[in-house]
C-alpha cells in the first residue's frame, strides 16, 4: 500500500516506486503543531521508519529560536522564526495559531490530517496524495472556518511548508523575461531567504517549479528534490537556511497584497504542490515529471495535431482572401489544424481596439467564419480561432457599456498596457460573459481549437464593490472563475483544444496545463533561441505541452538566418507548428516542407509520449545540443542534434546515446548504410553524427531490429 499508517507510532509513511516520506505526530517533537516531519527522499522500510520515529529531537538549542525540526505546517507566532505557511487574523486582533492534530484519515492513495485550534474555530487540513508509479506526492492544504458568529481572514496561504534534506546547497529554477522564457538558472543555497515569484496573475520573470541538490548531481546521476505549484496567479517561493538549521521552503500563493475572508462554515482550498524524488538526476526528475503530468495533470488525448496560426504571415490583416491562401498551401505542407489569429473581429485593425467585441468583421470575412471554416475543412484541416477573452481595449463596445468591469481604484488612472484593461474575471457577472461569449461561440461554429491568450499584468488590482469589501481575494477568485469557464467549455464542447499563452510564456504551471491542452512557451520564434527555452521548459514540462514554430527566415526576432530544416528539427522536438508566411515559399521549400511534416508524423508518438534524455547542452554554450526521446517500449527512438558553429574543421560530433535497450539491435536511419548496432553499444560509444557550417541539424531515427 502507498500509505502506512502506524497506529502505535501514530505515523504516516508514504510510498512511491523511487521514494519514501514519513511524518509522525509526536507532541513535543515539534514547536508548533506536534505533526512532524522526519524523512523525504530515497526508500526506506517500515522498520527504518520506526527508528525514525524514535529517535529524539533535535533542536538548535534554548537560546535559538529556530527549531531544528520541522512542521508539516508553520503558522505565525510561536518560537519558529521560519517564514510562516500560513498567517491568520481573527476578528479579536489575534494573528497567531496553536494547532495540534485532532484527526486523519486515509484511504487508498489518499491520507487527510486535520488540525484545529485550540481557542478559535479554525481547521486546517493537510491533505496528501500518492502517485506512485510517477515517484510524485500531491500536497496542499485546506483552510475552514468552523464557527458560526465571526470572519476570519487569511493573510498568508501557502500549500505547504517542505523541509529540505540535509546537505542540500544548490537550488534550480526557471527564470525569464519575454522571450526569453523559461530558461534554466542554478545558484546557490547560502545562510538567509532565496525568494521567487510572480505578481500580477502572471508574468514571465519565474515559474512555479524549482528543484534542489546537494550541488554535485548531474542529468542522469545524483540525487535531486524537486516540486512544481499548480497555480496560474501570483505565486512565492521562500527558501531559507541558516547557520544551525537545514533550509526549508514554503511554496504557495503569494502573500504579498493578499487577505481572503472566511465567513463562518467558510474554507479555501489552496493549490496542489506536487513533490518528486529522484535518484537518478536531472533527466531523471524531468521524465518522471513528464510522465506525471501525462498521466495525472493533462487529459486523455491522441497526439497534438499539426498546426499553422496566421500571426506572423499576417498580423491584424485577416481576409478571407489571404487566409484561404495561406490555408491552401498549409494542407500541400500536410498540417491538421488551421489558426487564425488577431485580427479577425470587428474593430481590430491594429491592437488599440475591438477587445472584448468578439464579432467577425464582415468586411473582412464577408459571411462571418463559417465561409471560411468551410474552405480550411474542405482542405482537410480543422479550424481554430485566437481569443483574449479576460482583456478589453478602451475602445470596444464593451468597455463603453461596462467601464465597472475592468480592474480599477477610484480616483486613480486605469493604466493601459498593448491599449487594453484587463477584466475582472472574479466578478460573477464577468465570469458569465466571458463563458457565455465562448460558449456561443464554439456553438455557432465549426471549431476545433481554441489559443487563448493573455497579454498584460494586472496594474491596479481594485474591485471597490467587492462582497464585503474583501478586494484581495480577487488574486484567488480570477484564477478559480478562469479554470471554471476552462473545464466548463471542455465539458460542453469535448472536440476543443485548448492553447495557453499569455504575451508568451507568461502562464507555464501545472494548474494551466490541467485545464488546457497546451502550451505557447515563447513568443520569441528563433530557433536558436529556442533550443534554449525548449531545454528550460522540459525541465518541468512534457514535450507533448510545448507548442514550437517553424517561422521566418531571417528571424523577425533577432535577424538571424537559418535553414528550412534547421528551423523544422528545432519545432519537431515539440508539438509541430508553422507560423511563417507560406505565400512566400517556393515549390522547392513547400516540397521539403511536406516531407518534414510527413517525418514528424512518423516520430509524434514517440516525441509526445515517449522518455526525453537531454544528452547535450545549449548550442551556444557548448556549440552542441542533442536531445533524444524513446519510445516507452525502447523499440524507436529519434535523435535531434544541433550544431551552433562548427570550428579547426571538425565536421563529426560522437554522440553516445541513452534509454535504449542493451540487448537489442537497432538500426538507424539517417546515417549512410544505415548501421546496425546494439543498445549497449549506441551507449558506449555513441555515433559520429555530421554536422557542417553553422546552424547545422540532423534527424535520426533508431529502430529495433
Amino acid at each position: 500500500m502507498p500509505i502506512r499508517h502506524d497506529t502505535e507510532r501514530n505515523s504516516w509513511q508514504l510510498d512511491t516506486a523511487g521514494s519514501s516520506y514519513l511524518i509522525s505526530a509526536q507532541p513535543g517533537h515539534s514547536v508548533a503543531t506536534g505533526l512532524h516531519h522526519l524523512h523525504w527522499g530515497g526508500p526506506i522500510s517500515a522498520a527504518d521508519a520506526a527508528a525514525l520515529v524514535a529517535q529524539p529531537p533535535g533542536h538548535a538549542g534554548p537560546a535559538s529560536f529556530d527549531a531544528a525540526g520541522s512542521d508539516e505546517i508553520t503558522p505565525y507566532g510561536g518560537r519558529e522564526l521560519r517564514t510562516p505557511s500560513i498567517l491568520v487574523e481573527f476578528a479579536d486582533g489575534t494573528r497567531t495559531l496553536d494547532l495540534s492534530v485532532t484527526d486523519s484519515s486515509d484511504n487508498g492513495n489518499r491520507l487527510d490530517i486535520t488540525l484545529a485550534d485550540s481557542s478559535y474555530p479554525l481547521r486546517v487540513i493537510l491533505h496528501y496524495r500518492v502517485r506512485e508509479d510517477v515517484d510524485v506526492i500531491e500536497r496542499w492544504a485546506t483552510v475552514e472556518n468552523t464557527g458560526d458568529a465571526e470572519s476570519v481572514v487569511l493573510r498568508a496561504a501557502h500549500s505547504v511548508d517542505i523541509r529540505l534534506p540535509d546537505g542540500v546547497t544548490r537550488l534550480s529554477y526557471l527564470h525569464g523575461a519575454w522571450g526569453a522564457e523559461p530558461q534554466l538558472a542554478r545558484m546557490p543555497i547560502a545562510e538567509g531567504r532565496i525568494e521567487l515569484d510572480t505578481r500580477g496573475l502572471t508574468n514571465h520573470r519565474s515559474r512555479p517549479w524549482f528543484a534542489v541538490d546537494a550541488g554535485a548531481s548531474v542529468e542522469e546521476a545524483g540525487e535531486v528534490w524537486s516540486a512544481a505549484l499548480a497555480w496560474s496567479g501570483p505565486f512565492r517561493l521562500a527558501i531559507e537556511r541558516s547557520a544551525d538549521t537545514r533550509p526549508h521552503a514554503v511554496f504557495g500563493m503569494h502573500d504579498l497584497d493578499f487577505g481572503y475572508r472566511l465567513d463562518p462554515g467558510q474554507a479555501l482550498e489552496l493549490p496542489i504542490v506536487a513533490l518528486l524524488y529522484s535518484a537518478g538526476g536531472f533527466g531523471s526528475v524531468s521524465r518522471r515529471w513528464h510522465d506525471y503530468q501525462r498521466s495525472y495533470v493533462l487529459r486523455p488525448a491522441p497526439p497534438r495535431p499539426v498546426l499553422y496560426n496566421s500571426w506572423e504571415a499576417t498580423y491584424f490583416d485577416v481576409t478571407l482572401a489571404g487566409q484561404s491562401a495561406l490555408a491552401e498551401r498549409a494542407a500541400r505542407l500536410g498540417c491538421e489544424l488551421f489558426v487564425v489569429d488577431d485580427g479577425w473581429f470587428v474593430g481590430r485593425h491594429d491592437d488599440h481596439a475591438g477587445l472584448g467585441d468578439w464579432t467577425p468583421d464582415l468586411e473582412k470575412l464577408p459571411g462571418g467564419l463559417d465561409p471560411l471554416i468551410s474552405r480550411v475543412r474542405a482542405l482537410g484541416m480543422q479550424f481554430g480561432l485566437w481569443v483574449e477573452p479576460e482583456m478589453v481595449n478602451p475602445n470596444s463596445e464593451l468597455y463603453r457599456a461596462h467601464p465597472d468591469w475592468v480592474y480599477h481604484f477610484p480616483n486613480r488612472p486605469r493604466t493601459e498596457a498593448r491599449n487594453q484593461l484587463m477584466l475582472n474575471l472574479a466578478r460573477d457577472d464577468v465570469r458569465e460573459f466571458v463563458w457565455s461569449t465562448l460558449d456561443s461561440l464554439l456553438g455557432q461554429h465549426d471549431i476545433s481549437f481554441i489559443k487563448w491568450d493573455f497579454n498584460r499584468p494586472v496594474t491596479e488590482p481594485g474591485w471597490p464593490d467587492a462582497p464585503h469589501g474583501n478586494q484581495q481575494r480577487l488574486w484567488v477568485d480570477h484564477v478559480r472563475n478562469l479554470y471554471g469557464i476552462l473545464d466548463q467549455l471542455r465539458a460542453d464542447h469535448p472536440t476543443v483544444a485548448f492553447e495557453a499563452c499569455s504575451g508568451g510564456g507568461g502562464r507555464i504551471d501545472n494548474g494551466m496545463i490541467a485545464h488546457t491542452d497546451q502550451v505557447w512557451i515563447s513568443d520569441n520564434t528563433d530557433p536558436l533561441d529556442r533550443i534554449a527555452l525548449q531545454n528550460g521548459y522540459s525541465q518541468g514540462y512534457t514535450a507533448k505541452t510545448m507548442v514550437s514554430w517553424v517561422a521566418q527566415s531571417p528571424s523577425h526576432f533577432n535577424a538571424r538566418t537559418s535553414s528550412l530544416a534547421y528551423r523544422f528539427h528545432v519545432s519537431m522536438s515539440g508539438v509541430l507548428g508553422i507560423g511563417d508566411d507560406l505565400t512566400t515559399w517556393s515549390d522547392a521549400e513547400l516540397a521539403q516542407g511536406a516531407e518534414l511534416v510527413a517525418q514528424y508524423k512518423e516520430i509524434r508518438d514517440i516525441v509526445q509520449d515517449g522518455d526525453l534524455y537531454r544528452l547535450a547542452t545549449v548550442p551556444a554554450e557548448s556549440l552542441l545540443a542533442a536531445v533524444q526521446h524513446v519510445a516507452k517500449d525502447r523499440r524507436r527512438s529519434v535523435l535531434f542534434a544541433f550544431g551552433h558553429a562548427r570550428m579547426f574543421r571538425r565536421k563529426l560530433v560522437r554522440i553516445r546515446l541513452a534509454g535504449l535497450d542493451p540487448e537489442r539491435s537497432y538500426r538507424v536511419d539517417g546515417l549512410p548504410g544505415e548501421p546496425v548496432w546494439s543498445g549497449r553499444l549506441l551507449a558506449a560509444s555513441g555515433l559520429d553524427v555530421s554536422l557542417q557550417g553553422d546552424a547545422a541539424s540532423v534527424l535520426l531515427t533508431i529502430t529495433a531490429v
